[in-house]
């Protein structure tokens, strides 16, 4: 009985197995579809205006902070691994930046039910830009880590979804130029949407140049995630006005990012941990 037991995994390695972790992730993100699907209806409020529930809008919340946690956690599982194929600092800045976008929505969450308040500017846009910054340098230190060696017709999607991309965060900040009068508010809206288009172009350079590796899932996922994040921002940048409820239908697209983040994080432990299985049994044959 003692011999099986010392031979037995540990439970917390059994239950948290990236098997289970990717099976999690799946599911709360379905779920997070589900509750967005059928309660982001608005209801008339005491004034007659129609409004969203408060219940539902603080389950938006707690939805897109625990994604945004778990890949963070995930992240810094990765950044002390020593065995992982990608450098550690990439994780290590994703990390950061998962970290600081769950920081960035609680405080955002705080303001607008707790306050009950619509700042164009708080303090969660301290934590919002330092995401953005973080993540900007993990996948340009992940993409500096490979040879890029894409074909020409790669090079054109890479461009086409570069250029289609900035026309709409061109039109997109126009408006916003017009419906802002804060100079603070409109900076910060143009580095949002900028960071969106950055992010959304080395996304699609990651997805090209690490298709068909050996770490090509976790990198897919990753990249999936920016371009989640892409279109939750310029909904957000859409659909920002005098009458602007959050709890949007696309805004779940918020979630999806913070899954996906997680989803590849995990992933690339796995091939990592695989990967070193695999060098260890050759050397001992």
């Amino acid at each position: 009985m003692s011999s099986s037991y010392k031979n037995s995994p540990p439970l917390a390695n059994s239950l948290f197995n990236t098997q289970n972790i990717i099976l999690a992730s799946i599911g709360w993100g379905v779920l997070a579809l589900l509750y967005f699907l059928l309660f982001s209806a608005k209801v008339p409020g005491a004034n007659g205006q129609e409004t969203r529930a408060e219940w539902y809008v603080i389950g938006t919340n707690i939805f897109e902070a625990l994604a945004y946690l778990g890949a963070g956690i995930l992240c810094l599982r990765n950044w002390r691994s020593q065995q992982i194929v990608s450098s550690r600092n990439v994780w290590l800045a994703i990390a950061i930046g998962m970290i600081s976008y769950f920081l960035g929505g609680i405080f955002f969450g705080y303001t607008e039910i707790v306050l009950q308040e619509e700042p164009d500017v708080s303090i969660g846009d301290v934590f919002f830009v330092l995401s953005y910054i973080s993540l900007g340098v993990g996948m340009i230190l992940a993409v500096a880590a490979r040879r890029i060696n894409l074909e020409k017709w790669q090079w054109l999607i890479v461009s086409a979804i570069g250029v289609f991309g900035s026309l709409l965060a061109w039109w997109i900040s126009m408006q916003q130029a017009k419906a802002s009068e804060d100079l603070l508010a409109t900076i910060l809206n143009l580095f949002y949407i900028v960071s969106d288009v950055l992010l959304l172009i080395i996304a699609t350079t990651l997805l090209l140049a690490f298709w068909g590796g050996r770490v090509a899932q976790s990198w897919r996922m990753i990249a999936a995630a920016a371009f989640s994040l892409y279109i939750a921002d310029m909904w957000f940048k859409y659909a920002q006005g005098p009458n602007y409820q959050s709890g949007e239908l696309l805004e779940v697209f918020w979630v999806f990012s913070g899954v996906l983040f997680g989803m590849g994080a995990a992933l690339e432990y796995d091939a990592s941990l695989s990967r070193t299985r695999r060098e260890r049994t050759r050397k001992r044959a």
